[in-house]
């Protein structure tokens, strides 16, 4: 046991030394409700187009479906917690509202490197096997994460951490070797209910349940086509993810702004002019967002969400750059230029900006 529990204060030390904010233990299992949970999720569609949760729901369920030497879970967690109110934008509509945590480089990239040089030593000290995982493989971070007790999943469903609120990065090793778990983390939500009061699409069908499909998350990055146009006028500005269940938590006030230079914000990315990102063609696009994660949904689906945001903007000002884009390639986009232009010009001037 003293060789276990030496084991584990090396793997904390080593962690902390990579950079992680947070380390914890947990079994290579999940709790049956946890299963049962993505089970309903599933059935109820709640996942959108999201096929890839489904695909592998069983290794979900079950660490050792994916991998039956798993033994120990080490869930990490990196804080990637802003230093202003990711909320003030919504007072400046003819701006865009990226996610804070897609203002910096990707953060995959970053995990992953530290959790591969965390890793390697493992396997190189203690000759176990082992596997990484950042949110791309069939994992469920969050109750892993909240079973190894850096945090618990809030009424919002994401993590919450007394030291570090909403705000934190997730990558999980999984190895061979059999090591004491720390307690799970209890739930401190309370009677609190401002995640669920915050949401501008009412997401949330009760406490602890997301529909995906009204998510702004899902709908301005997930989801490929044209968004419910009765959901539209509540994505005011917001052009890659949402902040809002995530910034209005109470227990951020114990979090610290990041230390880490890789998230701290790109300056074209904190508060870009919608009608600059309306005119990225591809290559531009590609430019711009070079090593970031929204390069991953591609310029046409990122433009959608700016035509959004423009015709949400209020400014008739703004229905010229939405025009421009009425004869663009992608249906998509023409779909959201043309209804964008008819939120913001009167029947009278429709014709002449189709034509400006």
């Amino acid at each position: 046991m003293a060789a276990a529990a030496d084991i584990r204060t090396a793997i904390r030390a080593r962690a902390l030394a990579e950079g992680f904010d947070a380390v914890g233990f947990a079994p290579a299992a999940l709790d049956r409700r946890v299963g049962a949970w993505l089970a309903d999720f599933l059935a109820a569609g709640r996942h959108g187009d999201m096929g890839w949760l489904a695909a592998r729901a069983e290794w979900r369920a079950d660490p050792r479906a994916m991998w039956p030497a798993a033994r120990t879970v080490l869930a990490l967690g990196l804080s990637y917690a802003p230093d202003r109110d990711p909320l003030e934008l919504l007072r400046h509509p003819d701006r865009g509202i990226v996610s804070v945590y897609a203002q910096g480089r990707d953060y995959h990239d970053v995990v992953k490197r530290r959790l591969k040089r965390l890793a390697r030593w493992l396997h190189e000290t203690e000759g176990c096997a082992v596997k990484v995982f950042v949110d791309t493989a069939a994992v469920m971070e969050k109750p892993l994460a909240a079973r190894a007790g850096i945090g618990w999943q809030g009424k919002h469903t994401n993590l919450v951490s007394r030291e570090h609120g909403s705000w934190l990065f997730l990558g999980m090793v999984y190895t061979d070797l059999e090591l004491a778990p720390d307690a799970a983390e209890e739930d401190h939500c309370g009677n609190c209910r401002r995640c669920l009061d915050a949401c501008p699409t009412d997401a949330f069908p009760a406490p602890y349940q997301l529909d995906a499909r009204r998510c702004i998350s899902y709908l301005t990055i997930e989801h490929a086509g044209p968004v419910d146009p009765g959901l539209r006028p509540k994505l005011g500005n917001r052009i890659y993810g949402c902040d809002d269940c995530l910034a209005v938590c109470p227990w951020n006030k114990f979090a610290r702004r990041t230390g880490e230079a890789e998230f701290l914000p790109r300056a074209e990315l904190t508060a870009p002019r919608l009608a600059d990102l309306a005119r990225l063609d591809d290559p531009g696009f590609r430019q711009v967002f070079s090593g970031s994660p929204i390069k991953r949904i591609g310029r046409d689906r990122f433009v959608r969400n700016v035509l959004y945001a423009l015709g949400n903007s209020g400014d008739p000002a703004m229905a010229a750059e939405a025009a421009r884009l009425l004869d663009d390639p992608d249906p998509v986009v023409r779909d959201a230029a043309a209804w964008a232009v008819a939120r913001l010009t009167r029947p009278s001037e429709l014709h002449q900006a189709r034509h400006e």
